[in-house]
């Protein structure tokens, strides 16, 4: 497994960066092949926010692509509630794909960010769209915590997007 630690608005301590290695490493054992991990660590500058240590993750295997995010206090307590949500996805996982025989992976789009007077995009990621049924590219989005979905559907070839809808139940969205 290939860790990144990257540290944004704090530098990355060797003492972090240790604790980091030695947390994320138990979810060595529960993932199967984790090619990569990227951890970035960030303060928040804003003195009004006090959960302001922010640990996210982004985990490639040959399965899923598992993403969460997760802020307090503390950096050492943000790096154990991550590790912590980043099990509890695993084990999702696990559970829902129990009996399928294939697996599916497609990296999560980022959200665009926008400010309020001028619309203005901020970051922009590029992933392989994988071709998949939509009841896969519904697990992939509750894999990553996300309220979209973006895939190519295996049956029509076409890219369509699959959302959660406000009363908990799913979307769909084809190209005409």
């Amino acid at each position: 497994m290939r860790l990144q630690v990257k540290g944004r608005n704090v530098e990355v301590s060797e003492q972090i960066r240790n604790y980091a290695e030695e947390k994320l490493g138990k979810l060595e054992r529960l993932v199967a092949d984790p090619t990569r991990v990227e951890l970035e660590l960030t303060v928040e500058s804003n003195p009004s926010i006090a959960d302001d240590h922010v640990a996210e993750a982004t985990i490639w295997t040959k399965g899923p692509v598992l993403r969460a995010r997760e802020s307090s206090p503390d950096m050492k307590a943000s790096i154990d509630q991550l590790v912590d949500k980043l099990e509890r996805q695993v084990k999702r996982y696990r559970d829902k794909r129990r009996g399928r025989r294939h697996e599916s992976a497609a990296p999560q789009p980022q959200p665009v960010e926008s400010s309020e007077e001028v619309p203005m995009i901020v970051k922009t990621k590029q992933f392989p769209v994988k071709p998949m049924s939509p009841d896969e590219a519904v697990l992939q989005m509750e894999l990553v915590g996300h309220d979209f979905f973006v895939f190519r559907n295996a049956e029509s070839d076409e890219v369509n997007v699959v959302y959660r809808r406000r009363d908990g139940r799913y979307g769909l969205i084809e190209p005409s």
